[in-house]
C-alpha cells in the first residue's frame, strides 16, 4: 500500500505534531507532504521521513511569516501530485484536509479543528491590533473565497476524524459532515509526576492569539504569583512587554526541562479555548492539576472541583477524583478568582488520582485506535472498489 501523509506546516512540535508523529510510525515508508517545514523544529521520527514542500517554503520570510500567505495556502495544497498512492492520510488544522487525491484513492482526514483562522476566531488573528496594515487591508478580500474553498474541499475526503467532541460538533457545523472522534495521544511515559513541588504555575504553549496567553499574563500581574510561560510565537515581544518580573518567558524548551517544569509546577494554567488540547493532560499525566477556561475540548479532559468560596469539600463528580478548576468567564479577574479558589481547595488534589486518569489517552492507545479505524475503512473503500469495477465489466 502506497501512502501520502499531509500536514499544514512543520514548525515545532505542538499537539497536532504529535498526533503527526503517531501516523509517522504507522507509514515509516509514507512521504509526508507539507506547505513549510523548518528542518531541525520536529522530532527525529518526523525529520526522518520523505517531505516534500510547497512553494510557500521558497517564498520571502516564509518560515516566520507564513500565515500571511493564508490566501496562497489552497493553491499550494492542491499542487501536490498524489496520482498514485492508494491512500491519503491528512492531518489539518488549516489546508491539508483540502489536498487533491485520485478517485480511486482513500483519503482520510483527522481534523484538529476546521480552519480557524476563517471562521470563529477571524478576529483574533486579524483585528486591527494583530497585523499590519497591508495583511489587514488585503486579507478580508480573501475571506469569502476561504470559506467557499474549505467547505468544497470536503468533496474529496471519503471518511473524517475528530480529535475531540467539540470539533466533532464543529465539523458538522461548518461542514454538514459525520466524523469519529479519536482523543490525540499523550505520552505518559515521558511525563511522569515528581516528589518535589515548588510553588511556580506553568503555561506551554505557542504564543498565539487565541491562547489568551494575554489573560493569564494580566492576572499574574496582579496576583504576584510566579508563572513560567514555556513557548513562542508571533505575540512574544508584546507579551513580553506587558508581563512583570514574577512572570518567567522561557521560550521552547527541550523535555528535560519540559518534563521538569510540569512535575514541579503548582498547577497548570489553560485560559484558551482549545479543540482539544493536549498540554492539561501532559499536565495531568504528571499529576499535577489544571486550572483551564471551562469551554471546549478541556471539558472532555478535565475533571473539575467544587470551587466555590463557601465549600474545600471533594464534589461527586461521577464518582471520579478532581483533576482540575475551572473558570467560566474569558477574563482576568475570572482567572485571578480561580486561582484564589484553587489554594483554597489544593488539598483535595491527588497526584496519583490525576495520572490515572490521564493515562486514559495514552499514547499507545490513539495509536491503536487510529490505525485500527484507517485499516478498516481502507480495506472497505478497496472492496467497494473492485465491486464497482466487477459490476461495470458485467
Amino acid at each position: 500500500m502506497k501512502v501520502a501523509i499531509v500536514h499544514d506546516w512543520l514548525t515545532g512540535m505542538r499537539g497536532g505534531e504529535k498526533c503527526l508523529e503517531v501516523f509517522c510510525e504507522i507509514f515509516p515508508e509514507a512521504d509526508l507532504y507539507t506547505l513549510l517545514h523548518i528542518k531541525g523544529k520536529m522530532s527525529k521520527i518526523i525529520e526522518d521521513m520523505n517531505v516534500t514542500t510547497s512553494f510557500i517554503q521558497r517564498l520571502p520570510l516564509a518560515s516566520k511569516k507564513y500565515r500571511n500567505y493564508l490566501p496562497l495556502f489552497p493553491t499550494a495544497i492542491e499542487k501536490f501530485d498524489l496520482s498514485g498512492y492508494n491512500l491519503v492520510l491528512s492531518s489539518s488544522h488549516c489546508v491539508a484536509k483540502g489536498v487533491i487525491s485520485p478517485p480511486e484513492t482513500c483519503h482520510i482526514s483527522f481534523i484538529h479543528t476546521p480552519m480557524r483562522y476563517i471562521w470563529d476566531l477571524w478576529g483574533d488573528y486579524f483585528g486591527e491590533d494583530r497585523v499590519g496594515w497591508l495583511v489587514k487591508k488585503t486579507i478580508p478580500f480573501f475571506a469569502n473565497y476561504l470559506r467557499i474553498w474549505d467547505v468544497t474541499s470536503n468533496n474529496m475526503i471519503d471518511h473524517f476524524v475528530a480529535n475531540s467532541k467539540h470539533v466533532k460538533s464543529r465539523i458538522w457545523r461548518y461542514y454538514r459532515r459525520e466524523s469519529v472522534v479519536i482523543n490525540p495521544p499523550v505520552d505518559t511515559v515521558l511525563f511522569q509526576p515528581s516528589r518535589e513541588d515548588s510553588d511556580f504555575y506553568l503555561m506551554v504553549t505557542a504564543l498565539a492569539p487565541y491562547k489568551r496567553v494575554d489573560l493569564a499574563v494580566d492576572a499574574f500581574n496582579k496576583l504576584g504569583l510566579p508563572l513560567k510561560i514555556i513557548g513562542a510565537g508571533q505575540e512574544e515581544k508584546r507579551l513580553k512587554r506587558l508581563g512583570e518580573r514574577n512572570i518567567d518567558f522561557l521560550g521552547w524548551q527541550p523535555d528535560p526541562v519540559l518534563v521538569e517544569c510540569y512535575a514541579k509546577c503548582k498547577a497548570f494554567i489553560f485560559p484558551g479555548e482549545e479543540d482539544f488540547g493536549i498540554t492539561p493532560l501532559e499536565s495531568q499525566a504528571s499529576g499535577r492539576p489544571v486550572i483551564a477556561y471551562g469551554k471546549g475540548g478541556v471539558l472532555e479532559t478535565v475533571i473539575p472541583v467544587e470551587h466555590s468560596t463557601e465549600s474545600k469539600r471533594q464534589p461527586d463528580v461521577n464518582n471520579q477524583p478532581p483533576t482540575g478548576l475551572f473558570f467560566y468567564e474569558q477574563t482576568p479577574e475570572a482567572l485571578i478568582e480561580a486561582v484564589i479558589n484553587f489554594e483554597r481547595v489544593f488539598h483535595v488534589f491527588n497526584k496519583e488520582k490525576i495520572r490515572e486518569h490521564a493515562l486514559r489517552f495514552d499514547r499507545s492507545i490513539f495509536k491503536k485506535r487510529i490505525k485500527g479505524f484507517i485499516e478498516d475503512k481502507y480495506f472497505k473503500f478497496r472492496e467497494s472498489r473492485i465491486a464497482k469495477k466487477t459490476q461495470s465489466i458485467l
